[in-house]
């Protein structure tokens, strides 16, 4: 656990492993009394979602972690940001702390790294932090220290434009029609997290149902008739909010969060959008809910794929199932943004600086053919990871004849995969060079292809970091497949 107080904030960050990575969250307060209730609870949603992301990284070589600043009232959230990275940079890069005489007390003796990535409120913020370490004087780790960077500018691989979040959650969609022999644009939908969103538009853009009602930051969008299918693509394509109530049926409605009195086509009156929106969750019942997006706990739908982190409780998740309706969690359907992160923390280790600079970074604005096989070797392989846990926990639901929660299966899944990788890394088996080379081709073929396994396996130099993230790599392939 790392514990950083500046002037204008203060701010976590706690992992679950000695190599770990997760997201930088800006938690903001409207008032003070809003900021009072965060600062009580900032340690308890910090530790909660690396918990987690710990759960969800089973099949990627890092462990859990996730980091929150929370900046006091009428405080520069950015400011607070680049001061939070800073003071944390001092403890990576020790002896070059400008301005400060006295010597670093360091009991731990070994070191130290940390991977970033963006969350609520920092996503524009990642290549500073990048270019940031790198002028500190991080030679060697700056490109892996951010993920979530510019793909033109830094090389990064930006988890909205691809999609890759969402192309995790779409393969239990998906895997729900085919099991139950449910045809998609005959389903209705209910979804937080709208058009501008990352998870939302991505989930526009990807499916074909019937929905019925969208709920995002800027109010509730609603038609019984189903909204506007044209109309949905082309603002998740602008990443706009909806403001245009012309395409909505005679029963259909859009409430912001700014209005208020607001006649409903029902005859009810809206006092006040803001609380209309907090609870329209629970206005709505569809076949299914796809949570893009907020922190309210449980709604009423047949088929329930957590999208959004930490949407439902743990007791909600197992009361739901109770009540016969399919829930998959968040820790299984919420990673494609983990392993796109991971693989891009493993280009930025694996490449030196010359090679990242001419292969990751965009020449006059378009990417290089090396960088679009990666990305799709990416796509390919959160796609796979998702159907794969999917038909697993579907498949273990059904031989145990639903005694057993799928929210259950689901952390014994994660428990099992962790333990074993654990049980694996204590042991002799990363020294047996015929199993180490055959498994460490599950690294993405464009990346082997273009540097050499053997040059791979030799860059070892590059700290203590990144050869146990190759021992991770080897490590949770490995249990993956013992497993499956």
């Amino acid at each position: 656990m790392f514990f950083v107080i500046g002037n204008e904030f203060r701010g976590f960050h706690i992992r679950f492993r000695d190599v770990a990575r997760g997201g930088i969250r800006i938690v903001m307060s409207r008032n003070k009394e809003m900021y009072s209730i965060n600062q009580r609870m900032l340690f308890d949603e910090n530790y909660n979602l690396a918990s987690t992301q710990s759960l969800k990284n089973k099949d990627i070589p890092e462990g859990g972690a996730k980091a929150t600043i929370l900046p006091s009232i009428g405080a520069t959230p950015r400011l607070c940001f680049e001061k939070y990275v800073d003071a944390i940079v001092d403890l990576l890069i020790p002896g070059k702390t400008p301005g400060i005489k006295e010597t670093l007390v360091d009991l731990y003796e070994k070191p130290e790294l940390l991977f970033f990535g963006p969350d609520e409120g920092t996503a524009d913020m990642m290549d500073w932090a990048a270019l940031h370490t790198c002028d500190r004087g991080a030679e060697t780790w700056w490109k892996s220290f951010t993920t979530g960077k510019s793909a033109e500018t830094l090389g990064g691989v930006p988890h909205d434009k691809y999609g890759m979040t969402s192309l995790s959650i779409r393969q239990y969609v998906l895997g729900i029609y085919k099991q139950l022999g449910l045809k998609e644009k005959e389903i209705t939908k209910v979804q937080t997290g709208g058009p501008d969103g990352d998870l939302g538009s991505n989930e526009i853009l990807l499916s074909s149902d019937k929905t019925v009602a969208i709920i995002d930051g800027s109010g509730v969008l609603a038609d019984p008739t189903g909204l506007d299918r044209e109309e949905l693509v082309r603002l998740a394509k602008k990443r706009l909010t909806v403001v245009d109530r012309t395409r909505l049926s005679k029963d259909g409605y859009l409430v912001k969060v700014e209005e208020q009195d607001v006649k409903l086509p029902s005859g009810e009156i809206v006092l006040d959008g803001t609380d209309f929106r907090n609870g329209a969750h629970l206005r709505f019942k569809a076949d299914l809910f796809v949570p893009c997006g907020g922190r309210p706990e449980a709604p009423h739908f047949k088929y329930i794929v957590e999208g959004a982190n930490l949407f439902l409780t743990q007791q909600a998740r197992l009361f739901l199932e109770k009540r016969k309706v399919v829930v998959f969690k968040d820790s299984s359907t919420n990673k494609g943004g983990v392993t796109s992160s991971s693989l891009e923390v493993l280009a930025g280790l694996a490449l030196s600086t010359q090679e990242y600079v001419d292969l990751m970074i965009f020449k006059d604005g378009k990417p290089s053919e090396f960088y679009q096989s990666y990305v799709k070797d990416i796509q390919e392989k959160i796609t796979e990871n998702a159907a794969a846990e999917f038909q697993c926990l579907w498949k273990e639901h059904t031989r145990l004849q639903g005694a057993k929660p799928r929210t259950t299966i689901s952390d014994e899944l994660s428990s099992t995969l962790n333990n074993l990788q654990a049980e694996l890394e204590s042991s002799d088996l990363f020294e047996d060079v015929p199993s180490k080379n055959g498994v460490m081709r599950m690294i993405p073929k464009t990346l082997v292809e273009k540097i050499g396994l053997e040059t791979l396996l030799k860059r070892r130099t590059r700290g203590r970091c990144s050869l146990a993230g190759l021992r991770r790599i080897f490590f949770i392939d490995t249990a993956l497949t013992l497993h499956m």
